[in-house]
């Protein structure tokens, strides 16, 4: 039963400790001198374990919620919540402020606000470039110029792109040390204008009636592993992004009401989605089913059924069937889906836009464009 003030205040010591429990294992321990002492009970890599908050009734019942939340979502991270806030104390007493240090502070924290996987190892992977010039630098010591060298170096190798979202990453870094008092300005700002504007390429998709039809006919005649056939169905049918299918979980499917729910964590805009499945792609599922392994994901990979398929492999499926990289990529199944959809004029563009799970660009215009087209949708997706 989950405690409440009045409970906390009518506490009384006895001979022995008591234990109040809320729920989430927060518990309020009353100790025989009278002391009301806070402490959260989790389990953590197979050990139980405790988490000090602090004296009832300075630290309010609300608050010591609060921090059993944040340790929970710490715990889905796969975050010790002790073990961070002993390393929280040692960063105050001994603060660190070189730029790798500050730079792994701020990925951990990422981390804890749920981004996508892929997104922390892209930025650990942009960071790699900046560590040997700017690792054992203090972030208050860092000059537009020694930011620029890094960057110059990338563009020599013709990583214009790379170099604009290193840029970015450095920024992100340099305004969290400011925000944790270790900076005082964000020395990326002046470089705008200063590194070679990359080329934009879009990704490759066939937008021809015809040639799609002649894809899908190649994907259904597709000889290679049953797992990776039946995604390339299913992102031809259901057009998400492929870092969502092929991530997906049985627990994310609703058979019943034939919908899959992307949750907010897998999104790219971090918004929950929600995809109608037409009984063709709920027969390619329940099949798949039956050989997917019996675990947790929908496209387990070959070295282990507790990590999904790798982002090359709907890509190589794609060239083993004769696409080059410049004719289709497993992205361009949306631009295909986008651009088939709106000419056949039978949808409202914004279901279309919606379906993508696209967000309005223009502020005013999503204010007064909310609903979802859900009905419109389902006969889109049918």
């Amino acid at each position: 039963m989950a405690l409440s003030d009045a409970a906390c205040r009518a506490a009384k010591p006895g001979t022995k400790l008591k234990k109040l429990s809320d729920a989430g294992g927060l518990q309020l321990w009353v100790q025989p001198s009278g002391t009301r002492l806070w402490r959260v009970a989790y389990r953590y890599m197979g050990k139980q374990k405790l988490l000090s908050i602090g004296v009832y009734p300075l630290f309010s019942l609300a608050q010591a919620r609060n921090v059993r939340d944040e340790a929970h979502r710490q715990l889905a991270a796969g975050i010790d919540p002790s073990q961070a806030k002993k390393d929280e104390r040692a960063r105050r007493e001994n603060p660190d402020d070189t730029f790798k240090s500050v730079a792994l502070e701020f990925v951990a924290k990422i981390k804890r606000e749920g981004r996508a996987a892929a997104t922390i190892v892209k930025k650990e992977w942009l960071l790699d470039f900046a560590y040997p010039t700017l690792g054992q630098k203090k972030c208050s010591e860092i000059k537009p110029i020694d930011v620029l060298r890094v960057l110059q170096d990338l563009e020599t190798r013709g990583c214009h792109e790379s170099a604009r979202r290193l840029r970015s990453t450095v920024g992100a870094v340099i305004r969290y040390a400011i925000a944790t008092a270790r900076a005082e300005f964000d020395p990326t700002a002046s470089l705008r204008g200063a590194l070679t504007a990359p080329t934009v390429t879009p990704r490759s998709a066939i937008t021809d009636a015809k040639k799609f039809g002649g894809l899908l006919r190649a994907i259904h005649g597709f000889d290679g592993h049953e797992s990776t056939k039946a995604c390339l169905k299913l992102i031809a049918i259901l057009f998400p992004r492929p870092g969502e299918l092929r991530t997906a979980e049985w627990s994310e499917f609703d058979f019943e009401a034939d919908i899959w729910t992307i949750p907010a964590s897998k999104t790219k805009m971090r918004r929950e989605h929600r995809i109608y499945l037409p009984i063709q792609a709920t027969a390619i599922l329940q099949e798949l089913r039956k050989t997917s392994g019996g675990g947790r994901l929908v496209f387990p990979g070959l070295k282990s059924v507790e990590t999904p398929i790798s982002e090359n492999t709907l890509n190589g499926a794609l060239r083993r069937l004769g696409f080059a990289q410049e004719e289709m990529t497993s992205h361009g199944f949306r631009a295909s889906a986008s651009t088939l959809l709106n000419m056949s004029g039978k949808w409202n563009p914004d279901a279309i836009e919606r379906q993508l799970a696209h967000v309005e660009a223009n502020q005013t215009r999503g204010a007064y464009a909310r609903g979802d087209f859900w009905d419109e949708r389902v006969s889109m997706m049918r």
